[in-house]
């Protein structure tokens, strides 16, 4: 299984990797605050997406702890529309995943469409058990999503994100016949 399963087509998105091309799509949606408002990135400068960019391009996928950077295209246009992070835990167990979409596109299941062919690449490609997401308690749509693709909450902690304090729900989904 060397070989890069990307891109992988759903009915209306296209997760594949991120190319220097996608610079203006990035940067427009990586430096919307609302977007942002919730990430664990911050915005970048056009010289430091464009090393992100070509450092992923290259990265192998499901590396054991480190994260890899997945574009999410729309099927149609092939534009860039978000980007998913995946990150299988040093022990190889577990992994855990993060998604941003562009304002304009959210809301219209786009999202969910990526984050069920990110969990088919994570279980049909790795030996992981369980996918785990970690979202702001005032992240409904997050919420929203994670739960419409069978994750379910797992924990909820307060924590504190870009100096202020939250409140974190850890989500979880096991690999299908497991546990």
């Amino acid at each position: 299984m060397n070989a890069d399963p990307l891109p992988v087509a759903g009915d209306r998105v296209v997760l594949r990797r991120v190319v220097r091309a996608d610079l203006a799509a990035f940067q427009a949606y990586r430096h919307d605050a609302e977007v942002g408002r919730y990430q664990g990135w911050t915005p970048m400068t056009d010289a430091q997406a464009l090393a992100f960019i070509d450092e992923m391009a290259t990265a192998p996928l499901f590396p054991a702890g480190a994260w890899v950077q997945i574009g999410i295209a729309a099927r149609a246009s092939g534009a860039l529309i978000g980007d998913l992070g995946a990150r299988v835990a040093a022990d190889g167990a577990s992994a855990e995943i993060g998604f941003t979409l562009a304002r304009p596109v959210q809301g219209r299941g786009l999202g969910g469409e990526a984050v069920g062919l990110a969990l088919a690449l994570l279980f049909g490609r790795t030996g992981v058990t369980r996918v785990e997401a970690v979202t702001d308690a005032r992240n409904t749509a997050s919420i929203r999503l994670l739960e419409r693709a069978g994750f379910r909450r797992a924990a909820t902690a307060d924590a504190v994100f870009r100096g202020e304090p939250c409140v974190e729900h850890r989500y979880r989904l096991d690999r299908p016949g497991v546990g």
